[in-house]
């Protein structure tokens, strides 16, 4: 199966309000969704470069045996990862994106 195929474990409604969150918002919207689906959610998010420190995030609350019971090898990285110090989610993912700007003046040097 292919990534993109994967059926996200959360509605999306969810995924956007984790995608848009504050680590404080993060953490509230995490303590939402049952265990089995935030070890999943944790998996299916790491996979994705994007939502990857989401998936730290998610993943810092799960238990082992649940990261390893639905992301197998994977999970059990993502457990080791999760509670690495550099794992901690300081801004929300939204935050991280850098704003675009556009040139206001003549571009200098273009001829036609």
């Amino acid at each position: 199966m292919l990534l993109n195929e994967e059926a996200c474990p959360v509605p999306e409604s969810v995924l956007g309000q984790l995608y848009r969150a504050s680590p404080h918002g993060l953490n509230a919207t995490i303590e939402t969704v049952s265990p089995e689906a935030r070890a999943t959610l944790a998996v299916y998010c790491y996979r994705r470069a994007h939502l990857a420190s989401i998936g730290l995030a998610i993943a810092a609350s799960c238990d082992e045996a649940d990261l390893t019971s639905h992301g197998g090898n994977l999970g059990a990285d993502l457990f080791i990862k999760s509670r690495a110090p550099e794992a901690v989610v300081t801004e929300s993912v939204a935050a991280q994106h850098r704003k675009v700007t556009l040139s206001s003046g003549p571009i200098i040097g273009r001829r036609r």
